[in-house]
C-alpha cells in the first residue's frame, strides 16, 4: 500500500491535543472523530499534518504549498461558521487541483439545504416529506393551513442542532414560536415538515460511480407511554445517559418486511446518483405504516468516528475502521484521477 501525506483538514477548534490519548478523557468527546480518523491513518503508514481553519484559507493554502500533501482528508462541515459554505472549501481545493476525500462542491450544495434535496427527490418520484421554509426574518402565513404534527428543525445546520421534545409541532402558535426558536439558535433558515410516524433508518453509501450500501442501522425507542418523542433529537443524538434512561437505542435493523431491503437499497442509490453526491454519504429514512419509504435527510460527509453508525455498518460489512478510512483515501484519490 502506497504511504501518502495526508492533511487532515478540521474545524479550527477541533485540533486533537497533542497529549490526548485515552478515551477516559474528558476532552475526548469534543475530538471523537478527529482523534479516530487521525490515529487510523497513522495505524494505516500515512504521515499526518492536521490542519485547523475557521474563516482563513491561508492556513489551507500554505499546508499545501510547503508541504504538497497527496490529499486532503476533509472533515471540515462548516467554513466562518457557516454550514452552507463548506463547499467553497472543497471548490478551492478543486481549483488547486489537490485531491480530496468525500463529497464534491455541487453534492454538498444539493445535499446540505434539505428542501433544494426533498425538492429534486420528489421530482423523481422518491418520496419525502411535505414542508415549508420558513426563510429568517421573514413572517410566517398565518393564512395558510398546515398540516399537523410538524417537525421543526435548522434548514442547513446538521447534527440534530435545535431539535428536541419541542420540535413537533400541532398548532399554529407552536409553529410560529418554534420557527422564531430555529431563527434565533442557528441565525439561519428553518423548515417545517410532514411528521412520519414509523421505523427510523440509517443507511450508510460508499462510492463514486460503483456504489455499496452498507448494512442498515436503525435507532429503536421505549414503548413507555412517558417516553420522549420518537425522533432522534439532539439530546438523543448525543447523550448516552438519556438514551440509556429512556431505553432508546441503535442497532442493525431487523426484520424488515420480504424486499424492503432490496428496496432501500435502490432508493438509496437513486437518491445517491440523483443529488451528485460521492465519497461516502448517509440517508435516514422513515418507513410508515404502509410500508413506504421516505426520505428525510441526505448527509454527505457524515460523522465517521469510530463509535458512529456509518463505522459499525462497514465492520458488519467486513471493512474494519482502518479499511473504511483508507477506502475513503483511495475514492478520493480514484476521483482526482478520473477528472
Amino acid at each position: 500500500m502506497r504511504k501518502l501525506r495526508v492533511m487532515l483538514l478540521v474545524h479550527a477548534t477541533l485540533v486533537p491535543p497533542e497529549d490526548l490519548d485515552d478515551y477516559e478523557d474528558p476532552r475526548m468527546p469534543k475530538y471523537q472523530t478527529e482523534f479516530d480518523v487521525k490515529h487510523a491513518l497513522l495505524r494505516l503508514g500515512h504521515e499526518v499534518r492536521v490542519v485547523g481553519a475557521y474563516d482563513d484559507l491561508a492556513p489551507i493554502r500554505e499546508t499545501i504549498e510547503d508541504w504538497r500533501p497527496h490529499i486532503v482528508f476533509n472533515l471540515l462541515e462548516e467554513f466562518a461558521g457557516n454550514p452552507a459554505f463548506d463547499h467553497y472549501v472543497v471548490s478551492y481545493l478543486e481549483m488547486l487541483d489537490i485531491p480530496y476525500t468525500g463529497c464534491n462542491p455541487r453534492g454538498l450544495l444539493l445535499a446540505r439545504d434539505k428542501a433544494l434535496s426533498k425538492i429534486l427527490l420528489a421530482h423523481h418520484r422518491i418520496r419525502v416529506p411535505e414542508f415549508a421554509v420558513f426563510p429568517r426574518g421573514k413572517a410566517i402565513d398565518t393564512r395558510r393551513r398546515w398540516r399537523y404534527p410538524l417537525i421543526v428543525k435548522s434548514l442547513l445546520q446538521e447534527g440534530s442542532t435545535g431539535l428536541s421534545q419541542a420540535s413537533l409541532v400541532t398548532s399554529d402558535e407552536q409553529l410560529r414560536k418554534r420557527v422564531a426558536f430555529i431563527h434565533r439558535r442557528t441565525h439561519g433558515d428553518a423548515i417545517a415538515e410532514q411528521y412520519i410516524e414509523g421505523r427510523e433508518l440509517y443507511v450508510t453509501v460508499l462510492g463514486n460511480r460503483r456504489l455499496t450500501v452498507l448494512p442498515f442501522r436503525e435507532i429503536t425507542f421505549s414503548r413507555r407511554d412517558d417516553g420522549p418523542l420518537r425522533v432522534a433529537t439532539h439530546r438523543v443524538k448525543w447523550n448516552y445517559d438519556y438514551r440509556e434512561r429512556w431505553g432508546i437505542d441503535y442497532r442493525f435493523a431487523h426484520n424488515l418486511p420480504r424486499g424492503m431491503a432490496e428496496r432501500i437499497c435502490k432508493l438509496c442509490k437513486r437518491a445517491y446518483r440523483i443529488l451528485d453526491l460521492d465519497g461516502y454519504a448517509r440517508f435516514d429514512l422513515r418507513i410508515d405504516g404502509e410500508q413506504q419509504v421516505y426520505v428525510l435527510e441526505a448527509n454527505p460527509n457524515p460523522a465517521i468516528a469510530e463509535s458512529e453508525d456509518s463505522a459499525f455498518s462497514a465492520e458488519k460489512a467486513g471493512l474494519s475502521y482502518d479499511a473504511l478510512i483508507q477506502k475513503i483515501l483511495n475514492l478520493g484519490l480514484r476521483r482526482h484521477r478520473r477528472r
